[in-house]
């Protein structure tokens, strides 16, 4: 495969050597790797920005050899300077990240190995939950006729409907939803219950609603394909496995139909059951052996809980209140 062609870089706080190294690396991440325009770009803004502290900070240009011997201290430093400027820790991570991949071609090249690069810790990252959905527009979500203008067929539209009803009524993740067999799913009137594997491979009982397996049963009947009770329930459109793709690809066109924020994902539909069993009195501990969770704190902070509904819960559930 030929490389993509690259204009030359000059760079006023590197040896040409480093220009010429750059320009090598960010044509072989676009040719090779194939990352996008807007990547390359970031990644070659965060080595300019290396480059130009390294030099006022070692007073000198930067050279190969001198970039090779870099030390933790030194990137320690490059990091603390761009935290200062009030930059998010998910773009230091990136910067880390495309400095670590400069090295990394530095090193298949011959050029040195720059050890001190891999010494230093990702810089942690806030987890952003999704938000809950209103609980109308959550169970709008499961009506196969909020599509019904889609040229798609009828029973995708009731299969998508299916799984996102399980999403909301059971709390379950999507790979949960989609890795459940057919059997695993009892019929309207014959059960309420599923046992469904999680993370780390450890399953669990969770409730589910009739007018859940109504849903799914719909879907079933509709089925072009055969669904052995060992197989899965859930399947695409030529019979194989559902991809969770298929599932985000169908909320993205639900977000425009019913004017929901781009926070509303499959998984926001799970937050949305946690967060409205809370608030309809729901019981912390029932909620945390509902979602899977081994740790009580990962359902207070996953539900959004602050402190004064906790003293609420404490309030009136101690004897002694």
């Amino acid at each position: 495969m030929s490389k993509v062609a690259a204009p030359q870089i000059e760079l006023a706080s590197a040896d040409p050597s480093i220009a010429q190294e750059m320009t090598r690396w960010l044509s072989h991440l676009g040719a090779e790797r194939r990352l996008s325009p807007k990547t390359l770009e970031a990644y070659g803004r965060d080595l300019r920005q290396c480059l130009d502290f390294l030099c006022a900070h070692w007073g000198e240009r930067v050279t190969l050899a001198r970039f090779a011997a870099l030390e933790a201290a030194d990137v320690r430093a490059f990091m603390a300077m761009r935290r200062a400027d009030d930059i998010a820790g998910r773009s230091l991570m990136r910067a880390l990240a495309g400095l670590r991949s400069f090295g990394r071609f530095l090193e298949r090249e011959g050029k040195g190995k720059v050890g001190a690069l891999s010494a230093i810790r990702a810089p942690k990252v806030a987890k952003s939950l999704p938000k809950p959905l209103p609980m109308a527009s959550a169970k709008r979500l499961a009506d196969a006729d909020e599509r019904a203008g889609e040229d798609r067929e009828t029973w995708i539209l009731a299969r998508d409907a299916a799984v996102m009803a399980l999403l909301y009524g059971s709390g379950l993740r999507i790979s949960e939803a989609l890795g459940l067999k057919r059997r695993e799913v009892p019929k309207p009137g014959e059960g309420d219950v599923l046992v469904v594997t999680g993370k780390g491979n450890k399953t669990r009982m969770v409730p589910v609603l009739q007018n859940v397996l109504e849903l799914v049963q719909e879907y079933v009947a509709m089925c072009p394909y055969p669904l052995p009770a060992e197989g899965p329930i859930f399947v695409g459109a030529r019979g194989g496995p559902l991809s969770p793709r298929i599932i985000q690809l169908a909320m993205e066109r639900l977000r425009g139909a019913l004017g929901l924020p781009d926070s509303a994902t499959p998984h926001a539909l799970r937050h949305s059951f946690a967060t409205h069993l809370l608030s309809r009195g729901g019981d912390l501990r029932a909620i945390q052996e509902l979602l899977g969770h081994s740790s009580l704190s990962t359902t207070q902070v996953y539900t959004g809980i602050d402190s004064e509904r906790l003293l609420e819960v404490y309030a009136s559930a101690h004897p002694r209140r």
